[in-house]
């Protein structure tokens, strides 16, 4: 299995579920900005939760098919297409070598994700393929992809990907009528962010966090993969001391000296020096993985408990969808 980009798009890069080892020396991260959604186009194919796949920002973006290959993508920012035959996401689709596939723009969201059976064949750094930009690691050479370069599949296929190649391959584009469903998996598309409070949630005047929870914020223009700005009320400290640098991760909420939040992404710092106001629970991390420029979102508080129990019970529904796809197919 080959694929060549001809065209990269906005932001291109390989990615994993992230670089999780090395926190401890400062090393972000990095991984899907949608989890989920990266997921689900490993799921459906078989794939093991490792392997490498490509994290496309918005459309515009096109690649050629070399060989013969199964794939599978998912995620709101694109619709894939060959020959102006829409191909549906969230399943295996088999492709014949030779063929164009151009990203079309899907409104819903922002990031699409493409797997393919075994995933890409690409050097770990840090024991991860996540592309970290930045410092330029991981990936291919550490950077975004770019026409011309050539990603080889490995060639480690699991029994469940051999079995869909076994009911796809053929002469013609084939893909099954089933597909993982979000909706299966307890994901509502909604602009409403579940958090919980942040270490400085009470550094807040009573007013700042309640205009929080009853206020629209918009995501600014001025957002990457290391963090959005949300544009929206200015929050009021009532404990204006320094802090030192504390630990913070994907999701946190941190404000800014002037009151303006900050939503942390995948590819965000370690530690920073801004007070936490709020913790976005992990479940919903995806959804801020989709949002775009000038997407209005709405914060609702939970507690941790609320927050963990979502958390078990989606990881309970994708291990159930993985039962059932071995179950019908092996």
């Amino acid at each position: 299995m080959q694929l060549t980009i001809v065209k990269p798009g906005v932001l291109s890069t390989v990615q994993d579920m992230g670089r999780w080892a090395y926190l401890s020396h400062a090393v972000p991260v990095s991984g899907p900005m949608d989890s989920l959604s990266a997921r689900m186009a490993n799921l459906a194919l078989g794939n093991t939760e490792e392997a490498p796949f490509i994290e496309f920002t918005y459309a515009a973006a096109e690649f050629t098919i070399d060989a013969p290959s199964l794939l599978a993508y998912a995620g709101e920012g694109a619709f894939l297409s060959c020959h102006n035959q829409l191909l549906p996401a969230n399943r295996p689709i088999f492709v014949p070598g030779g063929l164009q596939i151009s990203l079309k723009n899907n409104r819903k969201g922002s990031r699409t994700y493409l797997a393919i059976a075994g995933g890409f064949d690409i050097p770990s750094v840090l024991d991860s393929y996540s592309t970290y930009l930045p410092a330029q690691i991981g990936g291919v050479s550490g950077r975004a992809l770019q026409a011309g370069d050539i990603l080889m599949g490995n060639d480690c296929l699991t029994i469940l990907n051999k079995a869909h190649i076994g009911r796809l391959s053929g002469e013609v584009i084939a893909f099954p009528k089933w597909s993982v469903s979000k909706t299966a998996l307890g994901m509502q598309n909604t602009n409403v962010i579940r958090v919980m409070s942040g270490p400085e949630f009470s550094s807040f005047d009573m007013a700042s966090l309640s205009t929080m929870f009853n206020t629209a914020f918009t995501m600014s223009s001025q957002s990457n993969r290391m963090g959005y700005r949300l544009n929206g009320p200015v929050m009021q400290r009532v404990n204006t001391s320094e802090l030192l640098s504390t630990a913070v991760t994907m999701g946190t909420i941190q404000v800014t000296g002037n009151g303006d939040l900050i939503l942390l992404m995948a590819d965000c710092q370690t530690t920073g020096g801004y007070p936490r106001i709020a913790q976005v629970a992990s479940v919903d991390l995806p959804l801020c993985g989709q949002l775009k420029p000038d997407d209005q979102i709405f914060f609702k508080q939970i507690s941790q408990a609320d927050a963990e129990m979502q958390y078990i019970e989606r990881e309970q529904n994708l291990q159930k969808v993985r039962a059932a796809l071995n179950a019908r197919f092996l």
